[in-house]
């Protein structure tokens, strides 16, 4: 079990840590600034061993019901969007302060659903969030309660499924839910003695679903149902999850060293295929030709970089997929980290010349080897 965990959590590169709302708030709404202060110093370490981290933050409504002196959680959505603008501000305040202890920059992120189902926007999103993650900054994310047009989190679950909705969309390796729960259990601890907790979930079941609870707490809203169902997007999406408690010390860092705390749930080991198989059957935005140099790099699973790129063909964005070309051949689809005029400039070119010649630098590579996929090899 513990080979297992080690296997999976220890080589996590890009990190999703959901911090809910029982995590980050007192029973009154007040934040608990050492609590925010230890995940800063855990993110810290994280950053200097070169992972990158994204948080998604809960605790904005239950500031905001603080700050209002309301006596319990507001059922009117007006009431609920005013304590939501009042809170979130304050709480990116104090992430700021707690990161700034540590020398890291944060960026606050407010997102509604249409941002993942309306395409333009999402690439904006995905863009938006690489380019702050090349630049070593924090995106603190949260759901934009203040203007969403549905029930204030019954899209998102206290952002339990908008985590697991950013794993997937930035390609996440591990989602780490904090929680003031120790993770899933086969029955309700809280009313049964013998329930056990479960450390690895290999595949949702209608059984294992069977296992959600409800929420708890006045301030979060997000009870393990809604972790679950963040559990399953991960799943289809090619990220592990772990639930975990966050009175746990260092519990961000113990999860990554592999240590048995919470539910670990893995990824489908087909989610990649998947990706690719969507890849390949998408259409095109436009093509890159390269040499046969670069051709023999791609089919070997590396990147492609500019050096390789004879010429551009057609006008595409960042996050589109083009045909890669050699010798008249397609012979591999992929998800371009450049526009086409930026290709253009750069195409032939070493990448240490690439900051140059555009006056910044997205990437190494012109499509990632992860965001290709191979259509004729013969």
């Amino acid at each position: 079990m513990l080979n297992k965990r080690k296997d999976i959590l220890g080589k996590a590169e890009k990190i999703i840590i959901k911090i809910g709302t029982s995590s980050i708030s007192k029973e009154d709404g007040g934040l608990e600034y050492e609590f925010m202060d230890k995940i800063a110093s855990q993110i810290s370490r994280l950053h200097q061993m070169g992972k990158q981290v994204i948080i998604v933050s809960s605790g904005s409504i239950g500031i905001g019901i603080d700050i209002l002196h309301l006596d319990k959680r507001p059922r009117e959505i007006p009431v609920r969007q005013a304590a939501a603008a009042v809170g979130q501000s304050i709480l990116m305040q104090e992430w700021i302060k707690a990161f700034s202890k540590y020398d890291l920059n944060v960026a606050q992120i407010l997102l509604t659903y249409s941002a993942f189902s309306d395409r333009l926007t999402y690439l904006n999103l995905r863009n938006s969030i690489s380019t702050l993650l090349s630049y070593g900054v924090i995106p603190i994310i949260n759901e934009n309660d203040s203007i969403c047009v549905n029930e204030i989190e019954a899209t998102f679950g206290d952002n339990d499924k908008l985590s697991a909705m950013v794993a997937s969309k930035t390609e996440g390796d591990v989602l780490i839910i904090l929680s003031d729960i120790d993770g899933l259990y086969d029955k309700n601890p809280k009313r049964h003695q013998d329930a056990k907790l479960l450390s690895i979930v290999e595949k949702i079941t209608p059984e294992i679903e069977s296992y959600g609870g409800s929420p708890t707490s006045m301030k979060g809203v997000g009870g393990m149902k809604t972790k679950i169902e963040a559990a399953k997007i991960c799943n289809m999406s090619g990220c592990h999850m772990v639930i975990a408690n966050s009175s746990v010390d260092d519990v961000i860092l113990k999860v990554l060293d592999s240590e048995e705390i919470g539910t670990l749930f893995l990824a489908n080991p087909d989610a990649h295929k998947n990706r690719i198989r969507w890849i390949i059957l998408a259409k095109s935005s436009g093509k890159v030709v390269v040499d046969q140099g670069a051709r023999d790099a791609v089919i070997n699973k590396n990147s492609l970089l500019p050096s390789g790129i004879i010429d551009v063909i057609g006008n595409f964005e960042r996050g589109d997929i083009i045909d890669i070309e050699c010798g008249g051949e397609v012979f591999a689809k992929g998800i371009s980290d450049y526009t086409s005029d930026e290709l253009k400039m750069i195409k032939g070119k070493h990448t240490n010349m690439i900051a140059d010649i555009l006056g910044y630098k997205n990437y190494n590579h012109v499509i990632s080897n992860c965001n290709i996929g191979l259509i004729n090899t013969d």
